[in-house]
């Protein structure tokens, strides 16, 4: 498998239909909610980009955009570009509504050994959207049937599994009213 460093990818292709507008310009805290994962893989990794639609709205960022195809709309859409973009680099997948990860973990996954893919398993699931993905892993994730989900996907890869107890990082905002939720736990901080 590839050794060398991943490339970070902040996925932001989604529909961002249950936030009623961007994720990637939601404000957390004064900033892009999109800033937030932006930071926690920059400070681990050399290279990371933001993979997103044509039509999705991002803030002014200091990072490249990576624009994936406009279908199909499955965030499996995202990893599969990035890896196609990557040059036979290993890509560090990361949503864009996961503000709360941490360079540590992010440390932790693009480090650990690994086979087709490295996958945390955090709360009793696994987490395929803060995850790394070796390039062996593209044939498979293009040819998995549209409508699957992406954990039936990544499972059927066999990937390795890292067993996090804390599944704090893992908390996404899909909502106003989870965005309004995860401020007071960063401001109370």
């Amino acid at each position: 498998m590839s050794r060398a460093e991943p490339i970070g990818a902040v996925l932001a292709g989604g529909r961002s239909q249950r936030m009623g507008g961007s994720k990637a310009t939601a404000d957390l805290g004064g900033r892009p909610l999109v800033a937030w994962p932006l930071e926690a893989l920059r400070a681990v990794l050399e290279e990371v980009v933001v993979v997103a639609k044509r039509s999705t709205a991002l803030p002014p960022l200091d990072v490249a955009v990576w624009v994936e195809p406009d279908e199909p709309l499955h965030p499996r859409a995202g990893i599969v570009h990035a890896l196609e973009r990557a040059d036979g680099r290993a890509v560090l997948a990361c949503a864009v509504d996961l503000p709360l990860v941490t360079p540590l973990l992010v440390s932790t996954i693009a480090h650990a050994d690994g086979t087709i893919a490295v996958v945390p398993r955090a709360g009793g699931r696994l987490q395929p959207l803060l995850a790394r993905y070796e390039p062996a892993a593209l044939g498979a994730l293009r040819a998995a049937p549209a409508d699957e989900p992406l954990t039936a996907t990544v499972e059927a890869l066999g990937p390795s599994v890292l067993e996090i107890a804390e599944d704090e990082a893992f908390t996404n905002a899909n909502t106003p009213e989870e965005l309004a939720e995860i401020a007071q736990r960063i401001a109370r901080r």
